[in-house]
């Protein structure tokens, strides 16, 4: 076949477009446009496409003579390579040739479009189907959801329901996909109903996709149920409900399933494996990170960037920068949030110099733009860096659109935190009143928290009756504004504030602490009596006590809300949970071991000063993980300079 007959051939195609079938004369005007001229000069596509180019010319020459089995070939082609110019071509054909395609090739018709993101085109080859099946309506509800079309997935599954058509299995799993957030909770609670009501809650891929609803919409238990009552279990669910229990925190129990399934031979893939480090993440579960580690390594996972991510956090909220460093270093191709994930790491411990040298060789590089997430870590590396000044210019370059990140709240309550690490009290007061967004809780609780650092007890006094008025049921607020009353002797005042905490019945979260031995969590609670060994615990603090003491500690007996003596605030003190994993610690880890201990809470003044102490007795290097940051103690003194 000639260049000739090739130049002819396609451009009797396109001209003949325009002469054919009323209803669907729209289509045949936008596949005309989306035509190429036979003498392409894309020779990368033309090349990679070469045999498809060559069917499409034998189906023109074919003409009417062209039969079901090769417009299928054809189109299964098409899908495959995601061809948008050949399939239209295809289905230009069936229009000039006045082909009437089965509901078969109807339905490949739609997979092409939504496979190509040309919903509109597709919902045109769906409206002029006469007659519909299962797989038409699924075909269509898919590429809805698939593009993030939530409401028109679900009204079209409503229809479907409404024109006698049955939903399959695939149905079901395509649409459940579609229900997000609260109204979509609803909708998937009745597709639910449906469900069991044709028998396919035993089905795995209804199944997968169920427990994915319930667990994504916070409903973690029933998503337990829907797993717990399918017949067989693949990746897809495993990897489903242990995700849902890590982003809903429960941290414990999706590690405890991990390990269970594993036992009973669950295949994890890098999906799998990036979701539990999650978990092991909230926990700092070292020894676990480490064994997955191990995993991923042993069974030579690609190296997605997803888990290496997951990695470098679980490393950095472990403690240990060293090997979250190394990952990144090694990682060939890195994603913003990489990069972020390093930044955070750095800021949570203190290390603000590192953070900016990281930020610098982001910029160096220049393959990945930052975001709002990048600055939002920069400044609190600056800020828990003692690098006021470093992270005030990077401040002003955003303000200045020097960045290409417009700074929100989230940064201007940053920057109250650096000066006010900074005992720039006064400055950072004027900050809040001059910034341009309302400011929120957390921004006048972080100059709370400064001014109970640096005794301002004027600004802090203020400060506290705005957050009384903003978070009237945030228990901290009263604590930090009455330990700030108290170290200035304003007794009046405390009482005023504790007694309003008493009328509003405001109770603290219960801390806890707890450390990993030997791959076992173990959890501690303030007065814990519930460990198996809690009288070999309580001793072990007693003795702590008296050495400390003798070293010169002092208890902080603010930290005591209760009204009652000295004696029994400092017994009170004793019972604290940090203590109790600390000294657990002692007793069941060899000498000069490293101890890690999180808490779910801010660690108090007491307990940290105490822990300082206890790591220049007993010689031991001590992480304790709160909330909000990392708090590396060695031969007593802490990363945070005592101001966290």
């Amino acid at each position: 076949m000639n260049l000739k007959n090739i130049q002819k051939c396609t451009s009797l195609l396109n001209h003949s477009l325009h002469i054919f079938s009323s209803t669907s004369n729209t289509m045949i005007r936008k596949l005309t446009s989306y035509s190429l001229p036979p003498n392409s000069t894309n020779s990368k596509f033309a090349i990679s496409n070469s045999n498809l180019k060559q069917a499409l010319l034998e189906m023109a020459f074919q003409g009417t003579e062209m039969k079901f089995e090769g417009y299928d070939l054809l189109l299964n082609e098409c899908v495959s390579q995601k061809g948008l110019i050949e399939g239209q071509r295809v289905q230009a054909h069936m229009i000039k040739t006045q082909y009437l395609p089965p509901v078969y090739l109807r339905n490949r018709l739609i997979v092409f479009y939504t496979k190509c993101e040309c919903l509109e085109d597709a919902r045109m080859v769906f409206d002029e189907i006469p007659e519909r099946n299962v797989v038409s309506w699924t075909a269509m509800i898919s590429g809805y959801s698939r593009r993030g079309y939530a409401s028109e997935a679900l009204v079209l599954f409503v229809e479907m329901l409404k024109s006698g058509i049955e939903p399959n299995e695939f149905t079901f799993a395509t649409v459940l996909t579609s229900c997000s957030g609260v109204s979509g909770l609803l909708h998937g609670r009745q597709i639910h109903s449906h469900i069991i009501k044709l028998s396919f809650d035993a089905h795995v891929y209804v199944g997968s996709s169920l427990l994915d609803l319930y667990a994504k919409t916070g409903w973690i238990h029933e998503a337990r149920v829907v797993f717990d009552g399918l017949p067989e279990r693949d990746v897809v669910s495993c990897t489903a409900i242990i995700s849902g229990y890590a982003q809903l925190g429960f941290d414990e129990e999706a590690l405890k399933l991990f390990c269970q399934l594993q036992e009973e031979g669950m295949i994890s893939n890098y999906v799998t494996y990036a979701s539990v480090l999650t978990a092991i993440s909230g926990l700092a579960a070292y020894e676990h990170g480490r064994q997955v580690h191990s995993h991923v390594l042993r069974f030579q996972l690609p190296s997605y960037a997803v888990l290496q991510n997951s990695l470098i956090d679980m490393y950095s909220k472990c403690g240990n920068l060293t090997y979250s460093r190394r990952i990144f270093d090694n990682m060939s191709e890195r994603t913003v949030i990489t990069w972020n994930t390093m930044l955070v790491g750095y800021s949570k411990h203190g290390r603000g110099q590192d953070a900016v040298k990281v930020f610098e060789l982001m910029r160096e590089e220049n393959k990945v733009l930052p975001d709002k997430v990048t600055f939002l870590a920069l400044l609190s590396a600056c800020s828990h860096g003692g690098m006021e000044n470093r992270g005030l210019e990077f401040f002003d370059e955003m303000v200045r659109g020097k960045t290409g990140v417009e700074p929100d709240i989230g940064h201007y309550g940053t920057v109250v935190d650096l000066l006010g690490r900074a005992g720039q009290i006064e400055k950072a007061f004027k900050f809040v009143k001059d910034m341009p967004f309302e400011p929120t809780g957390a921004i006048w609780g972080s100059l709370l928290g400064a001014c109970s650092v640096h005794q301002n007890v004027d600004i802090g006094q203020y400060v506290g009756s705005q957050l009384l008025i903003i978070e009237p049921e945030n228990a901290g607020n009263y604590v930090v504004l009455s330990n700030l009353l108290a170290s200035a002797g304003r007794w009046n005042e405390v009482r005023v504030v504790r007694d309003m905490m008493m009328e509003k019945a405001i109770t603290k979260e219960p801390g806890k602490s707890w450390i990993e031995l030997d791959k076992t969590i173990h959890t501690f609670h303030a007065d814990d009596r519930s460990h198996p060994q809690k009288e070999e615990v309580a001793e072990k603090v007693r003795e702590m006590s008296v050495k400390v003491r003798e070293a010169g500690y002092v208890p902080n007996l603010s930290c005591v809300l209760y009204d009652v003596d000295e004696e029994q605030k400092g017994k009170m003190l004793l019972g604290h949970s940090e203590k109790l994993a600390l000294a657990f610690a002692l007793m069941c880890t060899p000498q000069k071991r490293p101890i890690r201990v999180m808490k779910n809470l801010r660690i108090c003044v007491d307990c940290h000063n105490f822990a300082k102490f206890v790591s220049k007795i007993y010689e031991r290097e001590i992480y304790l993980r709160d909330k909000s940051r990392y708090h590396h103690i060695v031969d007593g003194v802490c990363s945070c300079g005592n101001y966290w």
